[in-house]
């Protein structure tokens, strides 16, 4: 069914291509779900300018050409969702300039190459969900500006350097459900001016050194609910600006080595509900900066994971005295002692 001028209905009507010269220049809502096409071509909508509400859900698309969607200074809101789409290509999405909803949901969409949607900006939803998209590109989301709600799909394995570099302005940036090996060195460089950024109930694997290097303007970075086997690094210096810090309900296979936690110019920082192995290293994780000076608050609030009889309960529930230092940390000790006498006998010298 066809219903013409501004609005244009072309539902279940078999068109093995877009229709574009049959369209009239004053349509503002073009519905032309459920067809057969496979392609979109660049500028497949050319001339109609006036298009506010694009739909094109239940097609057989296969490919989307770079500026497939070019020429649609008003477009508000499109919709390509339940097709069997498995790549976005470069410039697919390029150039969209105030678009409040692009939805990619529920297609087989594996892969998002990089710069997809360079010069689009004004975004408020960015949908990914329900897609087989199992790793992030380098530069993927790259040129894309003002984007209130950014909504990764979840199963994603791998996320390469600087998969978000090029990323601006971002209200909530949610990843969650991810089963990754590590957070790669460089993972969000290039990020920037992010209100929230939640990486949740995932398998982090190790958090490599750098994952955060070169994020800047965050103003809430929160881990939530992760398995984390280990922190090699997390350097969160002044100078990236993130304001708030939450790591609540993970669970941490390793505890952070002395120096391998930084918290430079964070201003609120809230640890709460995690586990931690209760071993020889917990004495350097209460001196440490996630215990923000206050041991006591930290381990009424913070739980064991290990060793199994200590599993669950507070770290204020067990004893601290029965728990020796690690070699390591004994060691370290010993070897500053000596430094500090010789600094002595070298004033009493002078």
């Amino acid at each position: 069914l066809c219903v013409f001028y501004v609005q244009v209905l072309c539902n279940t009507g078999g068109l093995t291509e877009i229709p574009v010269t049959a369209l009239p220049s004053t349509v503002e809502h073009l519905s032309l779900t459920k067809n057969n096409f496979p392609i979109i071509r660049s500028d497949a909508f050319n001339g109609l300018r006036a298009l506010r509400k694009l739909s094109l859900d239940g097609n057989n698309i296969t490919v989307i050409k770079p500026f497939a969607f070019r020429g649609l200074p008003r477009l508000r809101e499109l919709s390509i969702q339940h097709t069997p789409l498995a790549t976005v290509a470069q410039f697919a999405f390029a150039g969209l300039q105030n678009i409040t909803a692009i939805l990619l949901g529920h297609n087989k969409i594996h892969k998002v190459e990089g710069y997809a949607f360079a010069g689009t900006s004004n975004v408020r939803l960015l949908l990914l969900n329900s897609n087989p998209l199992h790793k992030i590109e380098t530069s993927a989301f790259s040129g894309l500006t003002n984007v209130e709600h950014l909504i990764l799909p979840s199963g994603i394995r791998t996320i390469e350097p600087d998969a978000f570099s090029g990323l601006d302005s971002v209200g909530l940036m949610k990843l969650s459900f991810m089963d990754l090996s590590s957070l790669k060195t460089h993972t969000f460089r290039g990020l920037a001016h992010v209100h929230v950024l939640a990486i949740q109930e995932s398998d982090l694997g190790v958090i490599e050194t750098g994952a955060f290097e070169g994020m800047t303007h965050v103003n809430s970075l929160k881990l939530l609910n992760n398995k984390i086997d280990s922190i090699e690094e997390l350097h969160l210096r002044s100078d990236a600006k993130i304001r708030s810090l939450k790591l609540q309900g993970n669970h941490l296979l390793e505890t952070p080595l002395p120096g391998a936690i930084l918290l430079d110019g964070v201003e609120s920082l809230t640890v709460q509900a995690n586990h931690f192995p209760c071993d020889c290293h917990i004495h350097s994780l209460l001196e440490g900066p996630l215990a923000n000076g206050s041991a006591g608050e930290f381990s009424a609030r913070n739980y064991c994971i290990s060793p199994l009889q200590y599993n669950g309960q507070t770290i204020s529930a067990i004893s601290l005295t029965a728990i020796g230092r690690c070699h390591e940390d004994i060691t370290r000790e010993t070897w500053d002692a000596p430094a500090s006498s010789s600094k002595q006998k070298l004033q009493y010298l002078f």
